[in-house]
């Protein structure tokens, strides 16, 4: 098991003085995480927590916000209602083409209430993902006169919507996008925050541009979301840390076929020319990724038939001939040998075992 993603303490602090500048209960975002403000206070400077702690502190955070009536400026609006019924409108998409146009007539459509947009323009060889955010800087409960980025509000508002856009799409297709180029439309904010945006986008980066923008080869629009709606659900209950953490290591190629399975089972199991396909990869690129990640393509339809086998044959009505075509097998007798090497008995005997409440 990879080791979790640690967040250092003073992001953790940052957050809590912000909430308590704009008159939100700082303790009660803190609760999700079994932390005081006093205890969080006097944490050592070089102490981290881990990052699902902030992301939950992050959602606890963004749904006070959203008591107050106000457009929420900053990340493009992650953890509110807003991101998440836009994630649920285009997580049935089948490409991040595909999702980018449909989130975009959404945000298009909520622009008067949230206050911010993002559209896309595509070239031959790359596209732009624009962002547009609108803050009312004037009386806006959002940027208190003793804010230390009270002076930079425009740029935080801008540069945290483009990242989470970037990290969004890079969540949709189970790997980091190499971005060719990303433009800011304030002045930075600091060096060292010019250096926080180049470690996570990697790549030329300008600030106080005429666009808000990132810009990236064009073949990742026809990349294939392998995301479910099941998996979305997941990923929304702790999105922040979902997105810090697509940013922090390289998809996992065995996670993304394991869906992709799954996504194309009613129109047959891919073969593994097609999976190379779907994943824009050679054929010797996807077998040394899979050699690295220890496993293979057999092993991965086999694990994911297991699964399906076994859901379905929690359904009385699942007829073994059926589940056996589901699954690829051209003979109901392959099928069931299969079965009996993943789980120790026959498809039958398993599901006696359940209606008799025995355990396998």
């Amino acid at each position: 098991m990879p080791a979790e993603l640690l967040v250092p303490i003073r992001k953790f602090q940052r957050l809590l003085d912000y909430m308590e500048r704009i008159g939100l209960d700082g303790e009660a975002m803190l609760q999700p995480i079994g932390l005081s403000p006093e205890e969080l206070a006097r944490a050592p400077s070089d102490r981290r927590l881990p990052g699902t702690d902030y992301s939950r502190m992050y959602k606890n955070a963004v749904q006070q916000m959203q008591s107050l009536k106000w457009p929420i400026p900053w990340a493009a609006g992650i953890g509110s209602d807003a991101f998440e019924f836009m994630c649920q409108s285009i997580i049935t998409c089948k490409t991040l083409g595909d999702a980018l146009e449909r989130a975009q007539r959404y945000d298009k459509l909520l622009y008067p209430l949230t206050n911010y947009r993002m559209w896309i323009k595509r070239g031959e060889d790359d596209f732009e993902l624009h962002y547009k955010v609108t803050v009312q800087e004037q009386d806006n409960v959002f940027t208190p006169r003793n804010w230390d980025r009270k002076e930079h509000v425009q740029t935080v508002a801008k540069a945290s919507g483009l990242v989470v856009w970037y990290s969004f799409c890079g969540w949709l297709i189970g790997r980091s996008i190499d971005l060719i180029r990303a433009d800011i439309g304030s002045p930075s904010v600091s060096e060292a925050y010019r250096a926080g945006m180049d470690t996570v986008l990697h790549c030329p980066l300008e600030f106080d541009r005429k666009y808000n923008r990132i810009v990236a080869p064009a073949n990742y629009l026809d990349y294939r979301l392998i995301h479910t709606s099941e998996s979305l659900q997941k990923f929304l209950d702790n999105a922040v840390y979902g997105l810090i953490d697509i940013n922090s290591k390289p998809g996992s190629t065995t996670a993304a076929i394991h869906s992709l399975i799954k996504l194309d089972l009613n129109t047959g199991m891919p073969s593994f020319e097609q999976m190379a396909e779907n994943l824009h990869m050679s054929k010797s690129n996807l077998r040394r990724r899979l050699l690295k990640e220890e496993t293979n393509y057999q092993k991965i339809k086999d694990q994911v038939r297991c699964e399906l086998a076994v859901e379905h044959l929690r359904k009385e009505d699942t007829r073994i001939n059926d589940l056996a075509e589901l699954l690829g097998f051209t003979e109901s007798s392959s099928f069931v040998r299969s079965f009996r090497n993943w789980v120790g008995v026959t498809p039958k005997a398993y599901r006696d075992s359940l209606r008799g409440g025995a355990r396998v």
